[in-house]
């Protein structure tokens, strides 16, 4: 087993320095983990990835139902990632749903409403960053069950946001990433997990080592690509297994098996 950097999660989605995020545009990527395994390093690193070109036609707009965006300054600085300086420069929508079912919500509003308000924001924050040459949006939502929470715990309201976002994906060439966590659904019905997973078209499972806790290895993580025109070859219907440790201040490490 050989120790390598991050990179290897980019050559399993399909990113590299030339095309940045293009290979995920008008494509749906869930990150599926656990309460025993975070998987929110993969957004971090997605997200960063987001912003590593050297161009400025790449912009994101973040639906944060887990954390704050102190939180996330925080976490993207020790990557070497300013968001503050990308929402200045109108590269970083940040939507703040954390008050989603306190404070903003009176009993006026239906569930389906706060919903429906949502993809408002996110339709016209989308027309503005095209409006200035943003030619790749990238859509992320931060915790599908706590969208699920704010929507009264109604799947149907929620399937009808994602498939809202996902006509993004094909109308105008936007790319979504969201994390759910697999563990909430284990003991009910999972329509709404299983709709994700037959939505999206690369998928990516954090999880605990199968063999137990280890020291120097944190899980282990699979990527699926699913067969989609315009792939590499290589790439199609391709699964990819790796373990990972994470390190604070540093990328996390992938390990080859």
């Amino acid at each position: 087993m050989s120790r390598m950097t991050s990179n290897l999660l980019d050559e399993a989605i399909g990113i590299d320095d030339s095309t940045n995020l293009s290979p995920l545009v008008g494509r749906l990527l869930l990150v599926e983990d656990c309460v025993e395994t975070s998987g929110a390093f993969v957004l971090h690193h997605l997200l960063k990835r987001a912003f590593s070109s050297p161009h400025s036609s790449n912009a994101v707009i973040f639906v944060a139902f887990s954390q704050s965006f102190v939180h996330y300054d925080r976490v993207l600085r020790k990557l070497g990632c300013n968001l503050a300086a990308q929402r200045d420069s109108h590269r970083f929508f940040f939507l703040d749903m954390l008050t989603v079912g306190c404070s903003d919500r009176s009993g006026k509003e239906t569930d389906e409403g706060v919903l429906v308000g949502l993809y408002c924001k996110i339709q016209r924050a989308v027309s503005a960053l095209i409006q200035e040459n943003k030619r790749h949006v990238t859509i992320l939502i931060d915790d599908i069950p706590l969208l699920e929470v704010a929507a009264n715990g109604s799947s149907n309201h929620v399937l009808d946001f994602l498939h809202y976002c996902h006509t993004l994906t094909s109308e105008i060439g936007c790319s979504i990433i969201a994390l759910s966590h697999e563990d909430v659904y284990l003991d009910i019905e999972r329509p709404l997990i299983l709709q994700m997973e037959y939505l999206a078209e690369i998928l990516i499972k954090v999880g605990p080592l199968a063999t137990g806790i280890a020291k120097d290895v944190h899980g282990q993580l699979t990527v699926l690509n699913k067969p989609v025109g315009g792939l590499q070859e290589n790439l199609r219907n391709r699964v990819h297994n790796f373990q990972f440790y994470i390190k604070e201040n540093v990328p996390f490490w992938l390990l080859t098996q």
